[in-house]
C-alpha cells in the first residue's frame, strides 16, 4: 500500500553536512539547557504526598484540579479512577505531607462535602532516587540490547549510526523539557523509551533496503545506494508515522492532562525519529565508510529482470 510512487531519487545526502551540523546545534543547546536548567522532575522522582479521595459519583477532575491549584500547587497531578481520585503534591517547604492533605481535604469538602479520604502516602526522596537510578538504567540496556541487535543483525558501523541517530533524538527531546521546563514523570519517560524502539525500526527499515540495493546495483556509489534507499521508503514512512501521530495527537487534544507530557514527548520524539533515521543514521553510516563488503558476503547478486546500472530502478516502496 502505498499514497504515491517517486520515480527519481531523491539526492538527500547532498545537504547531510549541513543538516548534520543543525543536528548537531540542536543537540548542544538540549545538553547545555538539561545542565542550565535540569528537568522538571515530577513527584515520583523528588517526593511528595500521594492522596486517594472518593467522591459518592464520578469525579470532576478538571474541577479537582482547579480547586488544589488554587492553594499554590500548580504542577499537581490528578488521575480519576471511577469514583476515586489520586492527587500528587510535590514537596512544600515547611509543610509536612499530613498538613498538605488536611489543607487539600478541606478544599475539596468546601466544593463537595461528601468527599472522603481513602488513603494518604508520603512518597520519600530515597523513592525517587531508586526511580531516577531504575530509569537511567532501562535507558542504558535499551541503547545495549539496540547495538547488539543491529551489530548482528547489520555491521558495527550502522549499530553505532543507529545508537548515535537515536541518543539524538532522546537528548533532544530531554532539551525541550529542560528548556520549557514541562514536568518530566514516569509516563514521559515511558515515551521516551517508546521513541527509542520507534526510531530503530525505521532505521532497520532504511538499513534493510541499503543493503537491498547494494546486492541489486553493482555501479552504483554508496551515496546513490543511500539516497534510492531512503527514496524508495518514503510513502511507507509517511502511512506509518503518520498513522502513528493521529493517535498520538488524539491523545495529546482529548486525553486531558494526565495524558498530556506523555503525547507531547512522544510528537516530539517521532518527528525527530524520522528525521534522524534518514538524515543522521544514514550519513554517519555513509561517513563512517560503510561499503558493499560490509554488508555482503559472497559477492553482490543482480534480481532478475532488473538493471544494474539504473539507479532509478527500484525505487518504489
Amino acid at each position: 500500500m502505498e499514497f504515491f510512487r517517486i520515480h527519481k531519487t531523491i539526492p538527500f545526502m547532498r545537504h547531510a553536512l549541513v543538516l548534520n551540523i543543525i543536528s548537531f546545534v540542536t543537540f548542544a543547546l538540549a545538553v547545555f539547557f538539561l545542565f542550565h536548567r535540569g528537568l522538571h522532575l515530577s513527584v515520583e522522582f523528588t517526593g511528595g504526598t500521594v492522596m486517594e479521595v472518593a467522591y459518592t459519583q464520578s469525579a470532576d477532575v478538571g474541577k479537582v484540579r482547579d480547586i488544589v491549584g488554587r492553594l499554590g500547587y500548580t504542577e499537581v497531578q490528578v488521575q480519576s479512577f471511577g469514583k476515586s481520585v489520586q492527587i500528587r503534591l510535590p514537596v512544600k517547604k515547611g509543610v509536612t505531607s499530613a498538613q498538605q492533605s488536611a489543607q487539600v481535604m478541606d478544599a475539596l469538602k468546601v466544593a463537595e462535602p461528601t468527599v472522603e479520604l481513602r488513603s494518604n502516602e508520603f512518597v520519600g526522596p530515597q523513592v525517587g532516587d531508586e526511580l531516577t537510578t531504575n530509569g537511567l538504567k532501562a535507558l542504558g540496556m535499551v541503547v545495549v540490547g539496540i547495538m547488539i541487535y543491529l551489530a548482528f543483525r547489520f555491521e558495527w558501523k550502522f549499530a553505532l549510526a543507529t545508537v548515535l541517530a537515536n541518543l539524538h533524538d532522546v537528548v533532544i527531546i530531554l532539551g525541550f523539557f529542560a528548556f520549557f521546563q514541562w514536568e518530566f514523570s514516569l509516563a514521559v519517560l515511558a515515551a521516551v523509551l517508546a521513541v527509542l524502539g520507534y526510531s530503530v525500526n525505521e532505521s532497520v527499515v532504511i538499513f534493510d533496503r541499503i543493503r537491498e540495493n547494494f546486492r541489486r546495483y553493482r555501479k552504483m556509489s554508496t551515496t546513490e545506494i543511500i539516497d534510492n534507499a531512503i527514496t524508495s521508503t518514503i510513502s511507507r514512512t509517511i502511512i506509518t508515522h503518520g498513522s502513528t501521530q493521529l493517535v498520538v495527537l488524539s491523545m495529546f487534544f482529548f486525553g486531558g492532562p494526565t495524558l498530556h507530557y506523555f503525547a507531547l514527548a512522544l510528537t516530539i520524539g517521532i518527528c525527530f525519529g524520522i528525521y534522524s533515521s534518514a538524515f543522521v543514521a544514514a550519513a554517519i553510516a555513509m561517513w563512517l565508510g560503510v561499503k558493499r563488503e560490509d554488508l555482503i558476503k559472497g559477492g553482490p547478486a543482480k534480481r532478475d529482470g532488473e538493471s544494474e546500472d539504473d539507479p532509478n530502478a527500484g525505487a518504489v516502496v
